[in-house]
């Protein structure tokens, strides 16, 4: 059965002025009742697009960067990015208003992923979300990006505790026992902490759980955390009107200015609970600060794991944090940071920023053409100190074929007289390569090499592009050598548009680095056409290879 969306993007604001119920000791509000306002609000963007009852199935890692106070007014709008076969991931973004000064802060963003639930035993295949904006283009494009990341989470975690149990235990004096932090708590479920259908609204569990973390770290800091981020929750089952919830929570690691709480969620209906037949509902990892009336960061004691069961939380803790450092390096935004190490913590991330930055330079307002001819486009961008490009070619092979060629970064030499050498120094998976490239020197300059990351994807309808993103990274096992001048691709790449069955449009982007701007330069003003006769002899090996490829599929 297919149902219609029942608005495009399914679009809700929840606005809500923040009275002393709402809040903590320090008259700030209480993430748990964030966590509370958010899932109800993206629980409401997703059902006006599924058009029947949805349910939580997990939020992403959830920072908190600003902290709200009474009377302050908090808005949280949510809206559906992308629909799924029968899931779809909803955007979140709060941000709280001062009355008084009129100043507005970002308090957190996040992304969510809710699953319809007709009534019986029926399922749904949603219809696609409208897109009406550039942004909600964008956002589309990013939410398949961010599904693979939640997909392959547990491989990355998995390979990295297996690192992690390779490293010792320091034993550090007056260190506390993860014992002493252990809190059990039991809620009933009543009709309020449910919806119409009965089903417990997993923002309430989000809440409850937030409540039992926050004093199992207190025990160990005593004095009163503050909630700064949340590592994933996931809900693997639900509960209902009537179960009795049973949180147990207790710190797994400390990080000097942080902790780590682990908090394991059971259910029981009468049945069970005599028979103590538990079913494991969710699991969340809090990330709390220490911080004192100035709002100082404070030292968290040192934790001493006594038992088996602990020291794997110990290790598993550590590798969330990897995750959680890799995930914020990756999506920084600074343009003079080094390039990006792979690691095993950071793989999925990094692809991720890869096809990301791409997606943000194609989608920029403000393209400024600057030369013309037949089948070449040249445009330039300006926004700040950062300049970048866009060739735009029409070649006359199906954009597949486009996309097969361009992927392939060894055959980049037989058209690009920029590229000397590439050979390929690891296959990570089928989209993602990373190939070494030698370049010519420039006049009075050393030969240039780059070691680069080129991620492929396909595309998944007519409207969307192919892609090959381009970046930069490092590779411990390929350092610099005095006989190379080691350069930096901050992003490039190519979007490949189908026109029809025999022809496609070629986009190449690139954020202009020192190294390429001596050839814009000259480009800009006409001393050379090194851009324009790379574009052409791109479309001539198109053109020529892939009429030979067809040529061979016919036969």
């Amino acid at each position: 059965m297919k149902r219609r969306g029942a608005a495009p993007c399914g679009d809700v604001c929840m606005c809500q002025t923040i009275l002393p119920a709402h809040s903590d000791h320090r008259g700030e509000l209480s993430s748990g009742q964030l966590l509370k306002w958010m899932d109800a609000t993206a629980c409401l963007a997703a059902e006006k697009h599924a058009g029947v009852s949805c349910v939580t199935a997990s939020m992403d890692d959830i920072q908190f960067e600003e902290a709200a106070r009474v009377g302050q007014i908090i808005t949280i709008k949510a809206k559906v990015n992308r629909a799924f076969k029968t899931s779809m991931e909803v955007g979140i973004k709060v941000t709280v208003q001062d009355v008084l000064t009129d100043v507005e802060k970002v308090v957190s963003e996040a992304y969510a992923t809710y699953v319809a639930k007709p009534a019986g035993a029926g399922k749904i295949e949603l219809e696609p979300v409208i897109l009406l904006s550039k942004e909600d283009h964008l956002e589309h494009t990013l939410a398949i990006e961010r599904r693979r990341i939640r997909l392959g989470y547990e491989q990355v975690f998995k390979n990295l505790m297996q690192e992690s149990n390779n490293e010792d235990i320091f034993e550090v004096q007056d260190a506390v026992s993860t014992d002493l932090t252990h809190v059990q708590s039991i809620e009933l479920v009543q009709p309020p902490h449910a919806n119409h259908h009965g089903n417990t609204f997993g923002g309430q569990i989000m809440a409850w759980m937030e409540t039992v973390a926050s004093i199992s770290a207190s025990r160990l800091c005593r004095s009163y955390p503050v909630l700064k981020s949340v590592n994933m929750f996931k809900f693997w089952g639900p509960s209902v009107v009537g179960d009795r919830l049973v949180f147990n929570a207790i710190v797994n690691n400390t990080f000097q200015n942080s902790v780590e709480v682990g908090v394991r969620v059971e259910a029981y209906n009468c049945e069970e609970w005599i028979k103590n037949q538990a079913r494991h509902i969710n699991s969340a990892f809090l990330i709390f600060n220490n911080v004192n009336e100035k709002g100082e960061l404070l030292t968290f004691p040192r934790i001493k794991p006594t038992t088996k069961d602990s020291i794997r939380r110990y290790h598993g803790a550590i590798a969330r944090r990897r995750i959680r450092l890799a995930r914020k390096c990756m999506l920084s935004t600074k343009d003079d940071k080094p390039s990006d190490p792979w690691e095993t913590s950071n793989q999925a991330f990094m692809s991720y920023s890869n096809i990301a930055a791409l997606t943000h330079l194609a989608a920029k307002q403000g393209w400024e053409i600057t030369t013309s001819l037949d089948d070449i486009k040249i445009w330039t961008h300006e926004e700040g100190d950062v300049l970048s490009l866009k060739v735009e070619m029409q070649v006359k092979i199906p954009s597949h074929v486009a996309f097969s060629l361009l992927s392939d970064f060894t055959l980049r030499q037989e058209w690009d007289t920029h590229f000397l050498t590439c050979e390929v120094l690891q296959a990570v998976s089928e989209d993602e390569k990373i190939y070494y490239v030698t370049s010519p020197p420039m006049t009075g300059h050393k030969p240039r090499d780059f070691v680069i990351l080129v991620s492929e994807r396909q595309s998944c309808k007519p409207s969307e592009p192919y892609m090959v993103a381009v970046k930069s990274v490092t590779l411990t096992s390929m350092p610099p050598s005095p006989e190379y001048c080691r350069s930096k691709i901050l992003c490039a790449g190519f979007n490949i548009y189908s026109d029809s069955n025999s022809s496609c449009t070629v986009c190449y982007f690139n954020q202009v680095t020192s190294g390429v701007m001596p050839y814009l330069a000259a480009n800009l003003t006409g001393s050379s056409k090194s851009i324009e006769h790379t574009a052409l002899e791109c479309i001539k090996f198109l053109e020529l290879k892939g009429s030979n490829s067809l040529l061979k599929a016919d036969f």
